[in-house]
């Protein structure tokens, strides 16, 4: 029965569509990469399924694209497909080339009205055969609509200091928090809340500008004054410190220590000296001196003592600095800061992961005191291994230059500056007499479970502004107008906001690793011809043994012995 069976000519037709029938039934799809790279983390699945009509997705990565580009736009549209597996309702696809148009005027106009809606474009230098340079303006966004909201995506990773090769595999890398980043801000029904405390000669809202502008895409940005109402910071998730010049009360310290012992999570960002920089413009010199502002207590019961020096550093940023006689035309040079070092960023960590170096000025260092039985310490920025600490009091002569092959100058390596606690953290007014403020509903002398970013600088979260009063403009933080290059600034706070305020994992989402297979350029060209005749003539010589083999086996098999 089963031999007639196997015979019948309609048996594997018959098992062709029963393996079809089942698929399409029982969708099911299998990662065999390494590292995962076609597979979408479960937090995203989660809120994808809660998705009830179509997300729309214009990608204006399209047209003439380079193999780089062109790899990350299939890597887009591949993600995007396996999204859709596991959304509620279709992610519908359509593409855009801004630069398809019918004249310079015409594209001129479509590059300016992405350039209106926020999508900056991107330049692409490239060489033809002949060595002619070309250039191609790109634009590597998507344009995500779901009901009536609207948000867009930047693809593209721009790392300073990496290769075009390296940046586009970060890109990839980080494309499954990028696009799902952009969804959860579609899908949000409430607006968390994170405020700016004043009222101690903190930054202005003009300098954290561009910051809260970034941090206004996810979170409501308050500014305000903590009073003596215990309730006063309960509705925020979480609280900014920026930079304060001015003692806190005992008041206030105290409503900043029951806000953290019930949860709240706070960015110390304290500078451990003060200087007058309205002397360093005149005359390049000024006096600094340790800055107290009444909180060291409080930090070192939290683990964290910010030492009053101050950091000079070998990797810094450049100044234009006139080298010629006086009276003679002006010639200018680039000359190292060392007092504004350019810090180390962990690549192990999701807050500073792929995030380039990040600018300060006349930063401080810190010291872990303490036990740390129930936290955990994370270092997230640190100086070179060619650091000079200047203790305080002491004169800053910002024209003073030190040889980089100094090592007794420059002795010391990697001095922390922002560190990273989580976990649960002792009050600083356990066993202390109590200063008397409302709404007070408990007093507790261990937190829950909470994390606080501590900062020995206040400069990294100030942006710089051009002109003067209604004419001025707001740099974009982190940017070195001299060099015209952007560090990791921004970035690094906005991702330590949202660490610190995620609960559901989502920032553990660029922590995922694509290894770079690289060709070897110098050797495919060595070896163009060997190559060639690997690719054209082998695979045809493969085919013809095969033939003549298989004919002979055929002809051995099946003759008839006489």
């Amino acid at each position: 029965m089963i031999k007639k069976l196997l015979s019948t000519p309609y048996f594997i037709p018959a098992i062709v569509l029963l393996i079809a029938g089942v698929c399409w039934l029982f969708h099911f799809r299998i990662d065999l990469t390494s590292e995962k790279r076609f597979s979408i983390s479960e937090p995203s699945k989660q809120l994808l399924s809660q998705t009830d009509e179509d997300i729309s997705v214009k990608i204006y990565l399209d047209g003439d694209l380079n193999p780089g580009f062109n790899r990350l736009k299939k890597a887009t549209v591949d993600m995007l497909e396996e999204m859709e597996t596991s959304a509620g309702a279709d992610i519908t696809l359509t593409f855009e080339n801004p630069s398809l148009a019918g004249s310079n005027d015409e594209r001129n106009l479509n590059y300016a009205r992405l350039e209106a809606k926020g999508l900056k474009p991107t330049a692409v230098y490239e060489r033809d055969k002949e060595g002619k340079a070309i250039q191609k303006v790109i634009f590597p966004w998507l344009e995500m609509r779901y009901k009536n909201r609207q948000v867009n995506v930047c693809l593209l990773k721009n790392v300073y200091g990496k290769s075009g090769d390296e940046n586009l595999n970060i890109s990839i890398e980080n494309l499954e928090f990028e696009i799902m980043d952009g969804i959860r801000r579609l899908l949000a029904t409430t607006v968390p809340r994170v405020a700016f405390i004043e009222g101690h000669g903190e930054l202005t809202e003009a300098q954290t500008y561009d910051f809260s502008k970034s941090l206004s895409r996810y979170f409501q940005v308050d500014r305000g004054r903590i009073s003596d109402d215990a309730s006063i910071l309960s509705p925020y998730n979480l609280i900014i410190i920026a930079k304060p010049k001015l003692p806190f009360t005992e008041t206030e310290k105290f409503i900043l220590d029951q806000y953290v012992m019930n949860g709240g999570k706070v960015i110390w960002l304290v500078d451990g000296v003060t200087l007058a920089t309205e002397n360093l413009s005149e005359t390049g010199l000024t006096p600094s001196m340790e800055l107290d502002v009444n909180l060291s207590d409080l930090l070192f019961k939290y683990g964290i003592r910010i030492n009053p020096v101050i950091l000079q550093d070998v990797q810094c940023v450049t100044v234009p600095v006139n080298i010629a006689p006086q009276g003679t035309e002006p010639k200018f040079e680039p000359s190292p800061l060392l007092y504004s070092p350019l810090l180390l960023t962990s690549q192990q960590h999701p807050v500073t992961r792929n995030v380039t170096e990040v600018k300060t000025e006349f930063a401080s260092g810190i010291d872990l005191v303490g036990k740390m039985e129930n936290l955990k310490p994370t270092l997230l920025l640190a100086t070179s291994n060619n650091t000079h600490i200047t203790a305080t009091p002491a004169t800053v002569n910002i024209a003073e230059v030190h040889s980089p092959d100094d090592k007794q100058y420059f002795n010391v390596s990697y001095i922390p500056v922002a560190v990273l606690m989580e976990g649960k953290f002792l009050s600083g007014f356990a066993n202390r007499m109590l200063p008397a403020v409302k709404n007070l509903a408990q007093v507790r002398t261990e937190s829950v479970e909470t994390s606080q970013l501590f900062v020995a600088d206040g400069d990294i979260i100030r942006n710089e502004t051009n002109g003067v009063a209604s004419d001025s403009t707001t740099l974009e933080l982190g940017y070195d107008r001299f060099n015209g290059v952007t560090y990791g600034n921004k970035e690094m706070l906005v991702n330590a906001v949202l660490y610190m305020t995620d609960e559901k994992g989502w920032m553990q989402l660029k922590n995922k690793t694509l290894k770079l297979r690289l060709l070897n350029k110098q050797l495919v060209s060595e070896n163009s011809n060997v190559i060639a005749v690997v690719n054209v003539v082998v695979p045809i010589v493969i085919l013809l043994v095969f033939g003549v083999l298989y004919g002979f086996l055929r002809r051995r098999k099946y003759t008839r012995k006489l």
